[in-house]
């Protein structure tokens, strides 16, 4: 019983994977060039370094999400406020305006 020659994707023996510091090093999968952020050669677990790794601007999305938050609260206080100048008037408040 063998592969089925057309259903698996295309294997590369020698495939190259290439980090942001520099370092490259050869693996077997089914993409001929991998590109990663972090390898053996810079991850802070392995260099005893304390450095911080930002990948995809965590920062920046998170800071995203604050401002999407402080406008929900604004628009939701405005909304209230909107409601309580909308509640009916008393009949003291209605003759007070009449005059």
């Amino acid at each position: 019983m063998g592969m089925k020659a057309t259903i698996h994707p295309q294997f590369f023996e020698n495939a190259q994977v290439i980090c942001q510091c520099g370092n490259k090093f050869t693996i077997g999968s089914t993409q001929e060039v991998i590109h990663v952020e972090l390898c053996d050669k810079c991850h802070p677990f392995y260099t005893g370094e304390q450095r911080f790794v930002d990948s995809g601007s965590r920062i920046e999305r998170f800071n995203q999400k604050v401002v999407a938050g402080q406008l929900h609260v604004t628009k939701k206080k405005e909304k209230e406020k909107q409601k309580a100048d909308n509640t009916p008037k008393t009949l003291r408040e209605m003759l007070m305006d009449a005059q």
